[in-house]
């Protein structure tokens, strides 16, 4: 007779992935990425850095760049992981993509995201400006060429990660025809970098300490030292802090007669900020910018005391 604790402990055949109606929704929706959807609110960061944040027909317009931006980016996502659904299987942790597990099938996949990508700027020109939906069909066109190749080109795929960024702060000054300061580019554009390249530190540092086979994660970093990518996010660290300290020092003083010198005060909190966050990419524990902020309160603090003197200087209060 059987002994039941073997019976019990022998492993159960996998389940086949549920396809209904509902399972299909909730599956692309996951693959859509509703984590990174916060990096889109990065979208009011010219109208805010230029104190027209808070008009109606700001907020609107913003509200429906925020908007086309995440389809955009939903788009890339669902393209991206029909792509890589083989791949996908093979892996640890990505096999569980709903992709890869089959409860959203390739063609659907594929079928959703382009038409994403294809209405996404069709509706920016439609709603917005024929500016906001070239930049945003840029976009698409970009991420998808990374998926398909650029993620393998060396230096190429820290530019294209950074560029995606720096658009997404663009296209609500672009959207609402407000010009873009060149220290806005340049702080913006730095910064974005340091935190792709601190978190390709970070991958590269586990990767390296850990058993798994090197590049399963992540093919190109087999192709980076570590030291490469050290010196990346500390030079790109350096630029974005002289950019600030730059735009902040335009103006000696107290702007139009404020309480107190705003913008020079704040690059105290921008340097501390950059410097506590350096602490994260030194340990390689710098993951993605979101989860780093939120889980380490001290950061969080910081960036609200910046955020406040940021907009003091904006509003010359």
């Amino acid at each position: 007779m059987a002994d039941p604790a073997a019976l019990l402990e022998r492993p159960r055949p996998p389940q086949p992935p549920d396809t209904g109606p509902l399972a299909l929704s909730r599956g692309l929706l996951k693959t859509a990425r509703p984590r990174q959807w916060v990096k889109n609110i990065l979208v009011v960061a010219a109208p805010a850095a230029a104190g027209e944040l808070f008009s109606r027909h700001s907020l609107t317009q913003l509200a429906v760049v925020f908007a086309l931006f995440t389809a955009a980016a939903s788009a890339v996502y669902l393209i991206n992981d029909a792509r890589d659904a083989d791949a996908d299987r093979a892996h640890p942790t990505k096999c569980r993509r709903p992709v890869a597990a089959g409860q959203v099938p390739v063609p659907v996949a594929y079928a959703v995201g382009g038409l994403l990508a294809v209405l996404a700027p069709v509706a920016a020109a439609a709603l917005c400006t024929p500016l906001t939906a070239a930049l945003l069909a840029a976009y698409v066109v970009m991420q998808l060429a990374y998926c398909v190749s650029l993620k393998h080109v060396l230096v190429v795929d820290l530019a294209v990660v950074t560029t995606g960024f720096l658009m997404r702060a663009m296209i609500g000054g672009v959207a609402l025809g407000i010009p873009l300061s060149r220290w806005f580019l340049i702080t913006t554009g730095f910064g974005a970098l340091f935190m792709v390249s601190a978190k390709r530190y970070s991958e590269a540092v586990q990767m390296a300490g850990s058993s798994e086979k090197p590049g399963a994660t992540r093919a190109l970093l087999t192709e980076y030292t570590t030291g490469y990518l050290r010196f990346v996010w500390q030079l790109a660290a350096g630029v974005a802090v002289l950019a600030y300290c730059l735009w902040a020092m335009e103006s000696g003083g107290t702007a139009n007669g404020s309480l107190l010198p705003w913008r020079q005060l704040s690059m105290a909190a921008f340097v501390l900020a950059v410097l506590r966050y350096a602490v994260f990419a030194d340990r390689g524990t710098a993951g993605e910018p979101e989860d780093v902020v939120l889980r380490d309160r001290a950061l969080a603090v910081i960036g609200l005391v910046w955020l406040a003197m940021y907009c003091l200087a904006v509003a010359d209060w």
